[in-house]
């Protein structure tokens, strides 16, 4: 899903979302980065006037959308725990099955986020989702991990400002055998242009479906999860079974 959030409107983003969301069907919908609270904040104080817990309104709202529409979500917000704020994704089946906190911050979130620790797969509807957040596609490691740890479709937030990431994805999922559903945000917010171009890559790094720079939009395409299973890419070579860990730098 591809949305135009505007800065502090958690109510009317949420809402707005959610009506577009209605205009389709699927069993996982991905939403942008914080995408119920906008993203170019000037400081930690902005943060905190938006952030939630886990049980906050915004997960409690998407739980009760998932149980009526029978879909799973994930989406970003800022998270509040204790006196510390997250740029996270959460993940929601019916039920909260668990929150991600990005790992690699870009710019001035470095001021008011902390960085989350560990890259994280939930099971659900007979498959394996992955969770990156937005600058996390600049590390192939992120994607790496995800598919070592079984992910078949990596679920892929973003509010992206650099014009690299959708071919980027590409790759990440050519040289992971892996399904990436990037959702990104539209819009100009404090001077800060996003770049839409939300997309859906297969395993061999073609695109399924890629959106437009500047509309809100949702598509849903159907694929075999059971394609991520299969690392074999001929009858020698498996991308993970391949991997010689000796001959890393790590």
């Amino acid at each position: 899903m591809q949305t135009n959030p505007k800065l502090f409107d958690v109510d009317g983003n949420i809402e707005r979302a959610l009506r577009l969301a209605s205009k389709t069907k699927a069993d996982l919908l991905v939403l942008p980065e914080l995408f119920n609270c906008g993203y170019n904040f000037k400081d930690e104080w902005e943060v905190a006037s938006v952030a939630e817990k886990q049980d906050g309104y915004t997960i409690q709202r998407m739980i009760e959308y998932s149980k009526a529409k029978d879909m799973c979500l994930v989406g970003g917000f800022a998270e509040k725990k204790a006196d510390k704020f997250y740029n996270s994704a959460f993940v929601v089946d019916k039920k909260l099955l668990g929150v991600y906190r990005k790992v690699h911050l870009f710019n001035t979130e470095k001021k008011f986020f902390q960085p989350g620790r560990e890259f994280k797969v939930y099971k659900t509807r007979g498959i394996k989702i992955g969770v990156m957040i937005c600058f996390d596609w600049a590390f192939p490691e992120a994607a790496r991990t995800l598919a070592l740890k079984g992910a078949d479709v990596i679920a892929h937030p973003a509010n992206l400002v650099l014009p690299y990431c959708p071919e980027a994805m590409r790759t990440r999922c050519l040289e992971n055998k892996v399904f990436a559903v990037m959702a990104d945000r539209v819009g100009v917010e404090r001077g800060l242009r996003f770049r839409g171009q939300s997309q859906i890559v297969g395993t061999k790094g073609e695109i399924l479906y890629r959106a437009g720079k500047t509309k809100q939009e949702t598509k849903t395409v159907e694929i075999n999860p059971k394609e991520a299973r299969n690392k074999k890419i001929n009858k020698y070579n498996d991308i993970i079974q391949d991997r010689d860990r000796k001959a890393y730098i790590v």
